[in-house]
């Protein structure tokens, strides 16, 4: 068993920094209060409070004031007047005041908005019924109960935009078709 001085001489500084690193404390972690099993205090009621009765003072009758010339002299002539504030002048049309440059190139910042005449509205809502009624009629495949409930409330609305359309609704017309149409696109994909 030669060690060599070499091997002696390596292994100290390692077993030494070994010694100064391994003394680490534990640590300790809190633990929380045991729980109790006492039941609450119950609070006591609170007090009622009675309202103060309201009193009310008789108005005293006001007597005029005699006037006279020194009372007259210390009164001032006029009350001041509240400052006046100028308004704005109102841009009469709307197009500048959206822009803010006051250069009208004569499109809305929406975009152009129709005319939306009754004619034309009915005529779509007539055109959108009766194609949600051929994509309805062309289906060939089994439902289930879900969509034949769908299919049911497409009629429906298709019923009552017919109606709406008869009464003079085009409006309401529209709407039922619009909600019939969504139905359709559920129910087909």
């Amino acid at each position: 068993m030669r060690v060599s001085l070499r091997s002696v001489a390596l292994f100290y500084p390692l077993l030494l920094t070994a010694c100064f690193f391994n003394h680490h404390p534990k640590q300790v972690q809190p633990v929380a209060p045991p729980i109790s099993n006492t039941p609450a205090p119950t609070p006591a009621p609170a007090p009622i409070q009675t309202p103060v009765p309201a009193q009310t003072t008789p108005a005293q009758p006001k007597a005029p004031a005699p006037t006279t010339s020194t009372q007259a002299s210390q009164q001032p002539s006029e009350a001041p007047k509240p400052p006046v504030h100028k308004k704005k002048p109102v841009n009469k049309n709307p197009l500048q005041a959206a822009n803010g440059n006051g250069a009208s190139n004569g499109v809305s910042a929406i975009g152009q908005l129709s005319a939306g005449e009754p004619s034309d509205l009915r005529r779509q809502t007539s055109d959108s019924i009766a194609s949600t009624e051929r994509g309805l009629n062309s289906i060939t495949r089994a439902l289930n109960d879900q969509e034949q409930r769908t299919a049911s409330h497409i009629r429906e609305f298709l019923k009552l935009a017919r109606a709406a359309i008869i009464s003079g609704d085009v409006d309401g017309a529209h709407t039922l078709a619009v909600k019939a149409k969504i139905l359709l696109g559920e129910l087909t994909r």
